[in-house]
C-alpha cells in the first residue's frame, strides 16, 4: 500500500471515526506531508513509514532550527503520534516508534479574557432596533453566557433547544454532547428571535430552509468566519479597539463563573472539557485577580509600592 493510499485512509479515519474538525484534518495532512518531505530530503527513505525512533528526534531538531515555536512543534508531533498509532492499529507497522518521543516543553500561557466591565459595555452598546442588532445581541449573550465554541454556536440547530427545561444540548468536539443552561433573559431573547427576527432574516435568503439557529444578513447559515467579523465589529463599535475572538468569550465565561464562586467541576461540565486539568488553568486567572486585589488594597502591600 503506497503512501498516498495510506494517508487517505487515515484522513477518512479521522473524519468518519474520530470526528476531527476539518481544520485539524487539514493540519494533520500538512504535518505528515512535511515529515515525508524531510525523510526524502535527508535521505532516510522514500516513504513516511519509518520505524527508527531517532529519525523523529532529528525531525524535531530540524523544526526547532527553523525557529518554530514549541507549541507548533508539539502539534506536529501530535499529528505524527496519531498517524503512527493508526498504522500500528492497522498492522501496517509492528511497533510505534513515536510512543516514547516527547514534545518540547511549552510555556503555559494564561487564556486571554475580556473583563466584566468590557463585557457590560458591549451589552449596553449594541443597537437592538434592527434585526441584525437583535441577532448580534443574542450571539454575544450565547457566547458569554454559555461558553460555546465558535463552531458549536454556528452549528447549533433549533431542535437542540429545550425551552421547557431551559437547556440546550451542545454537540462539541468529537461529537461529544453536553448540556448548557439558559438563564431567563437569554431564554426570552431566543423566543423573541425565533418568533420575529429569524423570520425576517430568512426572508432575505434564496428560499432554502435551514435548521440552523443563527443566520447571516443574506438569510443563510452563519459561518465561523462571519461570527468573528461580527464579534470584532461589536467591540469596535463600542470603542474598544482590541482584537477579540469568540474563544476569548469562552475563556471569559469560565473566568466569570470561578470568580463568582462556581465549583471547578461544574465549570468543567459546562465547557465540555474531558479532563479537569484543562479547566484548572482558569484557577490561575482567579489567583491572579486575588493577588491584584490584595496588592491594591492591603495597607502593607500599598506601603511597599509607595517606597
Amino acid at each position: 500500500m503506497n503512501d498516498e493510499v495510506l494517508l487517505n485512509k487515515f484522513i477518512d479515519y479521522l473524519e468518519y471515526e474520530k470526528h476531527y474538525s476539518a481544520h485539524t484534518i487539514k493540519s494533520y495532512r500538512y504535518d505528515i506531508g512535511e515529515f515525508r518531505d524531510f525523510i526524502v530530503k535527508e535521505g532516510f527513505g522514500d516513504s513516511f513509514i519509518i520505524e527508527r525512533e531517532r529519525i523523529f528526534g532529528y525531525f524535531l531538531s530540524y523544526l526547532s532550527q527553523k525557529g518554530l515555536a514549541s507549541k507548533t512543534i508539539a502539534r506536529k508531533l501530535s499529528a505524527l503520534k496519531t498517524f503512527y498509532s493508526y498504522l500500528k492499529k492497522e498492522d501496517v507497522i509492528q511497533t510505534n516508534p513515536t510512543q516514547l518521543i516527547k514534545a518540547p516543553k511549552q510555556e503555559r500561557k494564561l487564556p486571554q479574557i475580556v473583563t466584566e466591565r468590557e463585557i457590560e459595555l458591549i451589552y449596553k452598546s449594541i443597537n437592538r432596533s434592527t434585526p441584525l442588532g437583535i441577532r448580534n445581541y443574542l450571539i454575544f449573550d450565547l457566547l458569554y453566557s454559555l461558553g460555546l465554541r465558535a463552531s458549536e454556536l454556528c452549528n447549533l440547530e433549533i431542535q437542540q433547544i429545550d425551552f421547557n427545561s431551559q437547556q440546550i444540548k451542545i454537540i462539541g468536539k468529537g461529537q461529544k454532547q453536553r448540556t448548557v443552561i439558559l438563564h431567563d433573559l437569554l431564554l426570552e431573547q431566543l423566543k423573541n428571535y425565533l418568533t420575529y427576527t429569524r423570520a425576517q432574516l430568512l426572508a432575505k435568503g434564496d428560499g432554502k430552509i435551514t435548521d440552523k439557529l443563527l443566520l447571516n444578513y443574506r438569510g443563510g447559515p452563519l459561518t465561523t468566519r462571519g461570527l468573528r467579523v461580527i464579534i470584532n465589529k461589536l467591540f469596535k463599535d463600542a470603542g474598544e479597539y482590541i482584537k477579540v475572538s469568540p474563544h476569548m468569550l469562552r475563556h471569559s465565561f469560565a473566568s466569570a463563573l470561578l470568580n463568582h464562586g462556581a465549583d471547578l467541576r461544574v465549570v468543567q461540565e459546562l465547557l465540555g472539557h474531558e479532563h479537569l486539568k484543562t479547566t484548572q488553568i482558569y484557577t490561575h486567572l482567579t489567583t491572579e485577580k486575588i493577588k491584584q486585589v490584595y496588592d491594591a488594597h492591603h495597607p502593607r502591600a500599598k506601603l511597599k509600592k509607595e517606597k
